[in-house]
C-alpha cells in the first residue's frame, strides 16, 4: 500500500502504542466512577430508580457528542479530539467526587459522559487506522488496555481509600496520571491529514459518501444489525460499571470501602482476555468468539445472582468478563470495513447505538430494580446476551 511505504514501521508501532495508552486513560477515567456511585447515591440521597435516572444523564451526554464526534473527527483529526476528550475528563473525576448538590452533580455528570462519548469514538476511528495498517487484528489488545485501567480505576480508587488515603487525593493523583499519560502520547499518534490518507488508501469505494449518503447510511442494515448487538453487550458492560457495587453493598451484604471489587473481578477477567483476542480470533472465528462469548457471559450473571455468597457474584462477574470481552472488538472492527460506508460514518452511528445500552441502559435496569429486583434487573441482561448469541449464530458477520 502506498500508506505503508509512506510511514516508518516503527511510526506505526509507535502509534499503536500510544493507542493503546489512550484506551487506558479512558478506561481508568470511566471506572474511577464506578467506586463513587455508591458515594454519590448517599450523598445526594437518592433511591435505586433516582439514581438511574440520574445515571441516565451521563448517557445523555455521552450519545450527544458521539454522532458530533465523527464529524469533529473527520475534521480535525482524531488525536486532536482523543486528547480534549481525554483532559476534560480527567478533570471532572475530582468534581464528580464532592459535589453535593443535584444540579451542579448533574451538569459535571453529562459532561464527564460527554468527554467518554468523544474519546471512544475517536480513539476506535484510529484504532481502526492502526490495524489496517498492521494488517492483522489488533481491536482486542486495544481494548484490552481499556480494561486494565477498567482495573485500576475500580480497584485502585477504593484500596487507596481503605489504606486511609484521603478519597480527594487519591482521585487527583488518578486525574493527573491520565492528563500526564495524554500529553506524552500525542505527538505519537497519527496526525489528521495522514490519517485522512490511511482512510482514502483502505477505502472500500472510491470516493468518500457524499453527506447525503451519509445519514442514510445510519439506516444501513448493517449498521442497524451491528448497533443492536453492541447495545445489548454495552449493557452487560454497563450493568457492572453502574451497579456491581450497589449490588454487592445491597444484595451480597460487602463493605461500601470494597464494593469495586465486583468490577475490578470483572475488569481482571476482561483485560486477560482481551490481550490475547487477537490470536483467539484468529484461531477460531468471528462467529465462534461472538456466540460462545455471549452464551459464558450470560451464564455469568446467572450464577452471579443466584449464588448467595460473595465469591458467587465475583466468579459470575469473571465469567461474564471472559465471555464478552472479545465481541464488542469483533464488531467494531466489522464496523471499520463495512462496504460503502465510510468509518467515520458506520463507528459514530454503531458506537451510539451501542454505548446506549452502557450508559443508558443501566438507568433501565434501576427502574426494573426499583419495580422488581436488583437481581431482576441483571436477569434481564443475561436474557439479552443469549439473544445476541442466537441472533449472530443465525446471521453471523454483516456484509
Amino acid at each position: 500500500m502506498i500508506v505503508t511505504q509512506r510511514i516508518p514501521t516503527e511510526g506505526v508501532i509507535r502509534a499503536r502504542r500510544a493507542t493503546q495508552l489512550i484506551f487506558l486513560v479512558c478506561g481508568l477515567g470511566m471506572a474511577s466512577w464506578a467506586p463513587m456511585v455508591p458515594f454519590a447515591k448517599d450523598r445526594l440521597g437518592l433511591n435505586d430508580a433516582s439514581l438511574g435516572l440520574f445515571l441516565l444523564l451521563l448517557g445523555a451526554g455521552s450519545m450527544l457528542m458521539m454522532p458530533t464526534s465523527g464529524w469533529l473527527v473527520s475534521r480535525l483529526g482524531s488525536r486532536l479530539v482523543m486528547a480534549c476528550a481525554a483532559l476534560v475528563m480527567a478533570l471532572s473525576l475530582p468534581l464528580l467526587l464532592i459535589l453535593s448538590s443535584i444540579p451542579s452533580m448533574a451538569i459535571t455528570l453529562f459532561i464527564f459522559g460527554a468527554s467518554i462519548g468523544t474519546i471512544d469514538v475517536a480513539m476506535n476511528t484510529h484504532g481502526v487506522q492502526v490495524q489496517n495498517l498492521y494488517g492483522k487484528p489488533i481491536m482486542s489488545s486495544l481494548h484490552g488496555l481499556f480494561s486494565v485501567g477498567g482495573l485500576f480505576g475500580s480497584l485502585g480508587l477504593g484500596v487507596l481509600i481503605k489504606l486511609g488515603l484521603n478519597p480527594m487525593y487519591a482521585i487527583i493523583c488518578i486525574a493527573l496520571l491520565m492528563i500526564l499519560i495524554t500529553l506524552t502520547q500525542y505527538k505519537n499518534l497519527f496526525p489528521a491529514d495522514t490519517e485522512r490518507q490511511i482512510m482514502d488508501d483502505f477505502s472500500t469505494t472510491t470516493e468518500e459518501p457524499a453527506e447525503g449518503k451519509r445519514s442514510v447510511s445510519w439506516l444501513h442494515g448493517s449498521v442497524l444489525f451491528l448497533g443492536f448487538l453492541c447495545f445489548a453487550v454495552f449493557l452487560a458492560e454497563g450493568s457492572i460499571l453502574d451497579w456491581s457495587a450497589i449490588f454487592l453493598r445491597d444484595v451480597k451484604g460487602i463493605n461500601v470501602e470494597l464494593a469495586g471489587v465486583g468490577y475490578a473481578s470483572f475488569s481482571i477477567a476482561m483485560a486477560l482476555m482481551r490481550l490475547v483476542g487477537d490470536k483467539l480470533v484468529l484461531r477460531l472465528n468471528s462467529k465462534t468468539v461472538v456466540v460462545g462469548g455471549s452464551l459464558v457471559g450470560a451464564v455469568g450473571l446467572l450464577i452471579a445472582i443466584l449464588s448467595p455468597w460473595v465469591w458467587g457474584g465475583l466468579v459470575g462477574f469473571v465469567l461474564l468478563g471472559l465471555g464478552v470481552a472479545n465481541i464488542v472488538p469483533i464488531f467494531f472492527s466489522a464496523a471499520g470495513r463495512l462496504p460503502g460506508i465510510s468509518p467515520t460514518v458506520s463507528l459514530p452511528a454503531i458506537t451510539t447505538i451501542g454505548y446506549t445500552g452502557l450508559l443508558a441502559g443501566p438507568a433501565l435496569l434501576g427502574f426494573i430494580a426499583y419495580h422488581f429486583s436488583l437481581s431482576m434487573a441483571l436477569g434481564f441482561t443475561a436474557l439479552l446476551l443469549f439473544v445476541v448469541a442466537l441472533v449472530y449464530k443465525l446471521k453471523g458477520n454483516p456484509s
